[in-house]
């Protein structure tokens, strides 16, 4: 769906870069990439109604993805498996887009070379300008996609109603979803709507969209600034949360999804991101802040990444 090519594919400036690509190449992570906390749009609906109207609830949650609003930047560690490559990265948000520090690869702390390869690469970032503002931009395009990709989210699916489940936050209805056979998609993009179905889970108190699975069950062709086709068979899985006063942040991704670009290049995303310890920072926050930030890290995140991973193993 708001990371299916979320992704995090260079939009979310190093952070979950490779998962948008994944997701924002799908088009189905983009209903997780709102990260502000919501400005609820209706009253709660009670599972009688969620049951005989379950397209009202994906309105009711797609608004709120749209129209978040307020909160502050947080910080937070993203573990990521990407191709069999294990790295983990600390991120800063920003009014300037995000900033990424490498802290390890392999689970391992990196050697010293990789360590100073690292800082000269944020102070050269740092004295660069240009570089973070292109990198903001790309974001924003990205996320303008995404938007519009989320919009059509309630219209491009026929969902069922399956029941409650539990979720990180509380109670959430689990929907089940599949292609609407009358979703006329405006633009190439929304085309992947038409192979998808699977599941997706809503808070219940928030309206707020928790957990979306999507299975291609076709080939389905795609834009998102390259054209090309995803294989039948591909899955996303993508998991977001409430991590506290009302700020929503993406927490878990997963693509498995194999294809083609221009006919000819083939295409293998098969990326596993996790995000934790997720600790507010001053609003308002500046790039160049998040950088010196960065730089001054006594390694304490790095540390706690690292213990998460070990816990997770």
């Amino acid at each position: 769906m708001t990371e299916f090519i979320r992704a995090r594919l260079g939009a979310r400036s190093g952070a979950r870069l490779r998962a948008r690509l994944g997701l924002r190449v799908l088009g189905a992570a983009l209903a997780f990439m709102a990260l502000l906390p919501c400005s609820f749009a209706q009253a709660q609906m009670t599972p009688e109604q969620v049951a005989a109207d379950p397209v009202q609830l994906v309105r009711n949650a797609s608004y709120n993805e749209l129209h978040s609003r307020g909160g502050h930047p947080y910080r937070y560690v993203l573990h990521k498996i990407d191709n069999g490559k294990i790295t983990t990265k600390e991120i800063v948000e920003t009014r300037d887009g995000d900033v990424a520090r490498l802290i390890a690869t392999g689970d391992h702390p990196l050697p010293a070379e990789a360590e100073q390869a690292e800082i000269n690469r944020l102070n050269t970032l740092l004295a660069h300008p240009e570089i973070q503002e292109h990198r903001h931009k790309k974001e924003q395009e990205d996320d303008t996609r995404a938007n519009e990709l989320l919009r059509l989210l309630p219209d491009a699916f026929i969902y069922h109603y399956e029941g409650m489940v539990d979720g990180p936050n509380g109670p959430c209805y689990r929907l089940s979803f599949k292609p609407n056979p009358n979703f006329n998609p405006p633009d190439r993009e929304a085309e992947v709507y038409h192979g998808m179905t699977g599941e997706l889970w809503i808070d219940q108190r928030q309206q707020r969209m928790v957990r979306w699975n999507a299975h291609l069950i076709s080939d389905v062709d795609f834009g998102w600034g390259i054209l090309g086709r995803l294989f039948k068979g591909g899955t996303i899985v993508v998991e977001q949360k409430d991590v506290g006063d009302g700020h929503w942040e993406t927490t878990h991704m997963k693509l498995n999804l194999h294809g083609r670009a221009l006919l000819f290049k083939s295409l293998s995303y098969e990326t596993t991101e996790d995000a934790s310890n997720f600790e507010p920072v001053r609003p308002q926050m500046s790039y160049q802040d998040a950088v010196h930030m960065l730089l001054n890290n006594d390694s304490s995140s790095a540390q706690a990444g690292q213990t998460q991973t070990a816990a997770r193993n």
